[in-house]
């Protein structure tokens, strides 16, 4: 009986779904703090990319990630998701 469902989220890049634990969370909070979320628990507004290099790129050079946290996003937040996704 318990067969909990996975959460669902939608990569703001390519637009697919795919269970929360296959994607990044990126949160803009409060104060205007935009950083990772490796919990995927963190008080914000989020935003969730493919664990993918190439989706990464993408998202900079389309600067959906403003968009989607309506902020500036520094290009160090970009570094630091490309790390985390070759790292994995």
């Amino acid at each position: 009986m318990g067969n909990k469902k996975e959460p669902l989220r939608k990569c703001v890049v390519t637009q697919e779904m795919f269970p929360k634990k296959q994607l990044i969370r990126v949160v803009r909070n409060k104060e205007g703090d935009v950083f990772v979320d490796e919990t995927g628990k963190k008080n914000g507004r989020g935003a969730y990319l493919s664990k993918d290099p190439e989706v990464i790129q993408k998202a900079q050079q389309s600067n959906v990630l403003q968009r989607h946290l309506n902020t500036n996003i520094d290009d160090e937040l970009y570094q630091e998701l490309l790390q985390k996704v070759t790292e994995s």
